[in-house]
């Protein structure tokens, strides 16, 4: 049947068919009204995919098949060969990369956790910052947050405390960790008296940066104090964004914060790319956020897609990375050729 500009699908009753009695409805009550569109025997199914008209799809991010048969990559771009970074003779200073969007839910933990893993099998020496009160990346990792004594936040307010007394070793060889708890929060209201408030994470993270070639924060999701911070202190942004109609609308304003704050104090602050994540090929939706998505950002989206996978929440419950949980798994191919795309814009430059 069509509704509309768009194809539905229905299904074939499999129930028994009844008397005439037995049809009729009980106590009396009218029937429900059937669409005359459908068949005797077929049921109108809600939770059917839609099958756009050839005019709509064309508007569409592709499909696996026409990736496939055309050579584009799910963005409907050609995909550039990423090749697999040399080893690093020496390491250091490190570029600071902020995964932030003001959406919750969209994947930034999933992907600091694993881009940062992606980069240290290839060799680079990774800190990965939880700039969370929530400290769901100390709890991706392994740590839990109730049990630190010290954190990122006392890095923050206490003068004289070493960045080396906060660190942890992670299991992910050339990747550490400063960890994060609820005492963070307290961090936003202490901040405001503060002189030069925007850049305390800047100021933290400085003797760091010879010993790493990456530093990826993952921010909390909100436009606060905390996040103004983080982006302070980055060279870039990380933007991830999950295939859905609500992370869409939320950009516009991350972008024009993003503006601001390369105006007024960090000048070198640049947009390193949009992340597509829990991206379905197989829904329209998706495909048609992709596609809204490339066409208002063009070359700042990544060619890299994070598709849906029930293994990033298993990786969560295990304390792990993807790239060690499920090493073979399409996640992990994911995030591993997002390590070498952001190699590879980061050597462009």
């Amino acid at each position: 049947m069509t509704v509309g500009s768009v194809a539905v699908r229905t299904f074939e009753s499999r129930r028994p068919e009844k008397s005439s009695e037995e049809s009729q409805p009980a106590f009396g009550m009218a029937p429900y009204n059937d669409d005359p569109g459908l068949q005797d025997g077929q049921f109108y199914d809600p939770d059917a995919e839609y099958e756009p008209d050839p005019e709509y799809a064309a508007t569409l991010a592709p499909d696996a098949a026409r990736q496939r048969r055309e050579r584009v990559g799910p963005t409907g771009r050609p995909l550039p060969y990423f090749p697999i970074p040399n080893p690093l003779a020496n390491h250091g200073p490190a570029k600071i990369v902020a995964m932030c969007n003001q959406k919750g839910g969209v994947g930034k933990t999933t992907s600091t956790i694993n881009l940062g893993a992606a980069l240290a099998e290839y060799g680079r020496r990774v800190l990965l910052v939880d700039f969370d009160p929530q400290g769901a990346l100390s709890v991706g990792l392994g740590v839990n947050p109730m049990e630190l004594d010290i954190t990122v936040y006392n890095l923050l307010m206490e003068r004289g405390l070493a960045a080396d007394e906060v660190l942890l070793k992670t299991a992910v060889p050339g990747m550490d960790l400063l960890p994060s708890n609820i005492d963070l929060s307290a961090a936003e209201v202490q901040l405001v008296s503060e002189v030069a408030r925007e850049s305390a994470l800047q100021r933290a993270l400085k003797p760091l940066l010879a010993d790493y070639d990456y530093v990826v924060i993952d921010c909390q999701p909100s436009l606060g104090l905390l996040t103004v911070n983080a982006l302070t202190a980055a060279n870039s942004v990380i933007v991830p964004l999950e295939c859905e109609f609500f992370a869409l609308r939320g950009v516009a304003l991350l972008t024009e914060t993003i503006e601001k704050v390369r105006e007024r104090l960090n000048p070198e602050l640049e947009l390193d790319g949009i992340l597509a994540t829990m991206y379905d090929s197989r829904t329209v939706h998706s495909r048609e956020v992709l596609a809204r998505v490339v066409e208002a950002f063009d070359e700042h989206v990544f060619h890299t897609v994070i598709g849906r996978t029930v293994r990033f929440p298993e990786t969560t419950v295990a304390g792990e990375p993807i790239t060690t949980y499920a090493s073979n798994s399409v996640g992990a191919a994911a995030y591993r050729q997002l390590a070498r795309e952001v190699l590879a814009r980061c050597h462009a430059e």
